[in-house]
């Protein structure tokens, strides 16, 4: 009688070199919550992902500014100030950072075609509060609910 042999299942390797998904920490125009800017360099960090830091404007495409370069407007120093708190603290920390500024007469709906784009691990909604009308927070948050389908934190 033939002694059975058992045979092992071929051992399965993670596959090498694929890119897991960042995190997206991202405003409207607004600087940062504290919070979430902590919270995302962490996840960033835990994960090992890159950090994408978005800034959504609604700046109306100005036809004379395009044609004479002035379209890009820089930012205010408080609002310079808290994109760059993000890049600085993931970046000591040995983070990949990207930063995104988009510009759209609808901030909301782009916010989340970027976040279609970039397909992020963890959304971090993160706009300080305090300078966001309570209603575009409201419908910037209901929009992201509703329309993502990635984990989202969001500064409450």
């Amino acid at each position: 009688m033939p002694a059975l042999e058992r045979r092992r299942p071929p051992a399965t390797e993670p596959p090498r070199g694929t890119p897991g998904r960042p995190v997206l920490l991202a405003t409207l125009d607004v600087p940062f919550d504290h919070a979430a800017v902590v919270f995302a360099v962490d996840a960033a960090v835990e994960l090992g992902e890159r950090l994408i830091v978005a800034n959504v404007v609604e700046r109306p495409p100005l036809p004379l500014s395009v044609m004479l370069g002035y379209e890009d407007l820089p930012y205010p120093p408080e609002m310079a100030e808290s994109l760059a708190e993000p890049v600085r603290l993931a970046r000591s920390l040995g983070v990949h950072v990207t930063r995104l500024r988009i510009k759209s007469l609808h901030p909301i709906p782009a916010l989340l075609e970027a976040v279609a784009e970039q397909d992020p691990g963890i959304l971090v909604f993160g706009p300080d509060r305090r300078r966001m009308m309570r209603l575009r927070y409201w419908r910037a948050t209901r929009a992201i609910r509703s329309g993502v389908t990635t984990l989202i934190w969001l500064a409450d």
